[in-house]
Order: C-alpha cells, then sequence, then structure tokens
C-alpha cells in the first residue's frame, strides 16, 4: 500500500497560554481563504477547540489522542479525517512534551507529532524576553531529536525593535522565524469555569473571532514558508491505511433488509461534546442518526429507538433545560420503556431528578450540584457488568472534565470500574441506560457502537 504524503504542520507551544489555539485556529482560516480544503485536528480530548476549528475550515474538527485511542489509531484516524484535503493543521495541546500524568510522553504533543512525521511550528510567547528565546527554543529542538521544529512563530512582540532582537536571537539556533504577532488586543474568545465558551453558543462573535484569528495570522505570518514546510512532511508513518467505521450491516437476506433504528443524538448549545467519529460509527453499525437540541426541541425526533446524550454545559442551560417540560417527560418515557441510552458527563446530569434544583428528567435516582473542586484527568475503566454500551470486563480509557457531583440515590449499578491509583466505581447502569463522567472515544472500541445499534434495533 503506498503512504499518503498529506501535507501537514502541527501548532505547538512551550506551554498553555502562548497563544497556539489562535495561531492554529488562524492558519486554519488563512490557510482556507487561499482556496485550500484544510483538514482540522486538535491534539488531546478537547472539545471546545475543535468548534473554532470547524467554523475555519467548514469541516468537522477531529481529535488525536493517543491515551484514549491508543497510539497505533493515530496516524489512521489522521489519515480518516484529511481524506480529500490539500493540507491539514493539528492543534497541540498544553506544552508540545506535556501529556498523560505519569506516563512519559503519552499523548503529548511530542508523541502525536512523531507518530504522524509532522513538523511542528512552535508558538513562543516572547512578551518578557528577547536574547533569551534562543534558550527556550534551543531547549525545545534539542529535547527530543524525534521531534522535528520546523519554525517558530513570535507571538505577543512588543515593537519591531523587539522583534529584530528575537530574530538575532534565533539564528544561533538554526530554527527559522516564520512568523511575528505584534502585542494587540486579545482575540474576542470569552472563556468561562471549563475554558473557552464552545462556538456553538456564539455562533456570530465566534465568526468574527475566527475572521480576526485569520486577519492576525496572515499580517503576522509566512504563509508560503508554512506550506512549503507542510508539504516537505514526507510519508506519514505507517502502512497508510485508513481508519474506517465500518462497512454498512447488512442482513444474510436482502428481501429482508435489517430494520434501521432511528438514535437521536443531542446537540445544540448545552451538548456540544462529541467526537465526529461517533455518528460515523452508529450510522456504518446500521442506524439512522437525527439530532435534536434538548433547549429548543418539545419532541424527540419520531420513531427514535434510541438515545445519545454526550458532554456539553447543561449546568450554564439548566433554566432552559428545565423548562421544557416535555422533553423531559419524553426522555423519561423512553428510558422507561428499556431504549438504550447513553450519557456522558453533561448527559448524566440531565438525567437527574435535578441539576442545582432545577428539575432535569428524573431518569436517575440522582441529583446533581456544582462544585468548586474541578475533576480533571485521564482514566483506565473497565466496564462493572453488562450494559447497551460493553459487556462486562470490557475495558475503555476515558476522560473526566467536570466541576460537578452526583450524590446516587438507589437502584442502579455502577457502569465503570476505575483502575490504577483511585480505584472505585462510577456512573450508572439501569434497564437500558448507561451514564458515566466518563468521555470515551468509540473509535477504540468499535464494538461499543454496534452494541448499542444492535440493542436499538431489538429492544
Amino acid at each position: 500500500m503506498v503512504t499518503p504524503s498529506t501535507p501537514r504542520l502541527v501548532v505547538a507551544a512551550p506551554s498553555s497560554g502562548s497563544g497556539k489555539t489562535t495561531v492554529a485556529t488562524g492558519l486554519m482560516a488563512a490557510f482556507a481563504a487561499r482556496g485550500l480544503a484544510v483538514s482540522p485536528h486538535k491534539v488531546g480530548p478537547d472539545y471546545i477547540d475543535p468548534g473554532y476549528h470547524a467554523l475555519a475550515t467548514g469541516r468537522a474538527g477531529r481529535n488525536l489522542d493517543a491515551y484514549l485511542c491508543g497510539p497505533e489509531l493515530i496516524a489512521p484516524l489522521f489519515l480518516h479525517g484529511a481524506r480529500g484535503c490539500d493540507i491539514a493543521v493539528v492543534e497541540g495541546v498544553m506544552g508540545l512534551y506535556d501529556g498523560a500524568a505519569r506516563e512519559g510522553e503519552l499523548a503529548s504533543t511530542a508523541q502525536v507529532a512523531k507518530l504522524l512525521g509532522a513538523p511542528v511550528v512552535l508558538v513562543v510567547d516572547a512578551s518578557s524576553q528577547s536574547r533569551s528565546v534562543a534558550a527556550l527554543v534551543h531547549g525545545f529542538v534539542s529535547w527530543d531529536p524525534e521531534v522535528r521544529i520546523g519554525g517558530v512563530i513570535l507571538n505577543k512582540v512588543g515593537s519591531e525593535r523587539h522583534e529584530e532582537l528575537l530574530r538575532e536571537a534565533l539564528e544561533s539556533v538554526g530554527v527559522p522565524v516564520l512568523g511575528a504577532l505584534r502585542r494587540a488586543r486579545p482575540v474576542e474568545t470569552p472563556s468561562r469555569h471549563l475554558g473557552l465558551v464552545p462556538a456553538a453558543e456564539r455562533h456570530g462573535v465566534a465568526v468574527d473571532a475566527v475572521s480576526e484569528m485569520a486577519a492576525l495570522v496572515s499580517r503576522g505570518c509566512d504563509l508560503p514558508a508554512l506550506e512549503r514546510l507542510a508539504r516537505a512532511a514526507g510519508p506519514v508513518p505507517g502502512d497508510g491505511a485508513c481508519w474506517t467505521p465500518g462497512p454498512p450491516v447488512t442482513r444474510e437476506h436482502p428481501s429482508r433488509p435489517a430494520r434501521r433504528p432511528r438514535i437521536a443524538v443531542a446537540g445544540g448549545p448545552a451538548f456540544t461534546f462529541s467526537y465526529a467519529e461517533h455518528a460515523e460509527l452508529l450510522t456504518a453499525a446500521g442506524a439512522e442518526v437525527v439530532t435534536f437540541d434538548p433547549v429548543r426541541d418539545e419532541e424527540l425526533p419520531d420513531g427514535t429507538a434510541g438515545l445519545v446524550v454526550g458532554g456539553g454545559f447543561p449546568e450554564v442551560y439548566a433554566a432552559e433545560l428545565s423548562a421544557n417540560e416535555p422533553l423531559r417527560k419524553a426522555v423519561s418515557e423512553l428510558a422507561l420503556s428499556g431504549a438504550p441510552v447513553a450519557a456522558e458527563c453533561a448527559g448524566l446530569l440531565y438525567l437527574c431528578r435535578e441539576l442545582d434544583g432545577s428539575p432535569m428528567c428524573g431518569v436517575l435516582d440522582a441529583t446533581a450540584r456544582m462544585a468548586r473542586r474541578l475533576t480533571l484527568g485521564y482514566r483506565d475503566a473497565v466496564a462493572v457488568g453488562d450494559s447497551v454500551l460493553a459487556a462486562a470486563g470490557t475495558r475503555m480509557r476515558g476522560h473526566e472534565f467536570h466541576r460537578t457531583v452526583v450524590e446516587p440515590g438507589a437502584g442502579a449499578a455502577p457502569a465503570w470500574g476505575i483502575r490504577g491509583r483511585e480505584r472505585r466505581v462510577e456512573g450508572f447502569v439501569q434497564r437500558g441506560v448507561h451514564a458515566s463522567y466518563l468521555h470515551t472515544h468509540w473509535a477504540s472500541e468499535p464494538g461499543v457502537a454496534r452494541r448499542f445499534v444492535e440493542r436499538c434495533r431489538t429492544s
């Protein structure tokens, strides 16, 4: 098999807050404005940045997470997302060499760059340094010789003189400066308790923000040089195999085709956290996927046989979700009928009796409330018992990211056993409901989607 040579760049930084989201999103939009079909990617489990990437490129933002999916799936997932594109831009996570805690380089931007054979563009916050920038960049270049840092973009440069000093210092390192962005008013990307506000919640402002990022990058960066660097990446390591959600499910007897169960997937501003591959996996497994908005829609889609409620910010929209009593009742009745329901994090909160005193769906005998402490980190989990998603003993890796607490009542078994230093059980399984704080990436275990669809077909 011929190994594809998709032009590609990884945008990384020495640390969070250096400006890589602005540069990566602006670069995607700037390339798109030049007529290129751009494939957007994000290292790690982040759901919010891909929303801005999608606005910049007109394509689904996709995640590359070596912890959730395993290093062996990074290149295939990348090739799947980049199919038919002229260039790909991958935004890193945290600092270049930061990854899963106590796991070495696992899930770091550096590891993903090596797995993709992609050159790295290092975004450096130069606001409080001049000659020291050379020592900083030299350290990042020499730390891991297998990581190819192909250039530097200087951010928050104060003046022409400041830029001259920075460029002179970096001449000794041998890494080209591919851009210098002036210190200016930050692009309007408001944040709250879990990071940036998702693009879906502020579409008009988000579009303007992406346009500002594109203009900033176009003014301050050498776009032709960045494109040349991407095109010099060479073949993607591996055998060139592209990830696929699987062939459509068919029955042995064409005269009796398999029923395509309709699966309703929550969307809208309250439920924006979802991996693009999940809907693709459900469709490939034989389902008809229909999106609905629990804030606005008072009914589930006609013929709903199963329900998926992913992550997001129900705590921000608790009043609106609670006020939509007809839909809350419909969700409760669907779950009571035994239909398969899969809920992650925000979806878990929505299925509780109440969230901070606001009535929710009441599917689970549990209450949820906001908490001061942020729960954050990768988890190694095993299915405690059989459910609509997994057979007992199924191992999956997940990620927790929330500032809420769920206080359970009775009547439900746990969904997952968390392995490692913090052994505990987590989540709920009752009737056809599987609800948990754990965000998982189904590409790592395609049987999850197939099992869920089959349960929807037979329930």
